[in-house]
């Protein structure tokens, strides 16, 4: 049986303003519903290390959603977090920092993490998923070009890889192109199935 006609007896409920996340999940076939907006105060420890942080949030996300679950009821969290030397980018407060952290990645290899957070009213689980990216060198032209058309202020690392930056500046990806974007799609369908079906042997890492 398809994952998607297995999840059929859930409710499973999306709790993202990301519209990347809605598109992907939706072409997963699976069906949900989007959360009403509820608010989340995302600070983490700054002894966490850098490749958890994405999985942190996310969980902290999940914790922080108001209603109590009910028991056929899967809440999906996810937080993307961007990495370069060690320091975690998140989304610019204006244009000005938004192309400053394209110029720190132009021509520069980094990490995209994506966290995710499936629970119930019994159980939880939290992963995530690491891609490098590349990026080829910028002009400020294209730098300039890019932030001032595609405001990409509610994106961690100040990009999208699917926007004109994406075709135009990157050079390799290793892993996970729907990462990127915001949601490893692949790895959340093999981690639902093993959520549903509570394999004991099932350590996808």
């Amino acid at each position: 049986m398809l994952l998607h006609d297995k999840l059929k007896s859930y409710d499973i409920i999306l709790a993202s303003a990301s519209p990347r996340r809605r598109e992907l999940l939706t072409a997963t076939g699976i069906g949900y519903r989007l959360a009403t907006k509820f608010e989340c105060d995302e600070v983490y420890p700054t002894t966490l290390a850098k490749e958890d942080v994405a999985a942190y949030l996310s969980a902290l996300k999940s914790h922080a959603y108001p209603t109590p679950l009910e028991h056929n009821q899967i809440l999906i969290t996810a937080d993307t977090t961007v990495v370069l030397d060690s320091e975690v980018l998140g989304k610019p407060a204006d244009e000005a920092e938004a192309k400053a952290m394209i110029r720190r990645l132009a021509g520069r290899e980094h990490s995209v993490i994506t966290g995710v957070t499936l629970r119930t009213q019994e159980r939880e689980r939290s992963f995530s998923s690491l891609s490098r990216v590349r990026f080829a060198e910028l002009s400020n032209e294209q730098i300039d070009y890019y932030v001032e058309k595609f405001r990409p202020m509610d994106k961690a690392g100040a990009y999208g890889i699917q926007e004109w930056i994406g075709y135009i500046g990157i050079e390799s990806i290793e892993g996970s192109f729907y990462n990127v974007m915001g949601l490893p799609v692949q790895r959340l369908c093999r981690e639902l199935e093993c959520f549903i079906e509570a394999w004991p042997e099932c350590h996808l890492g």
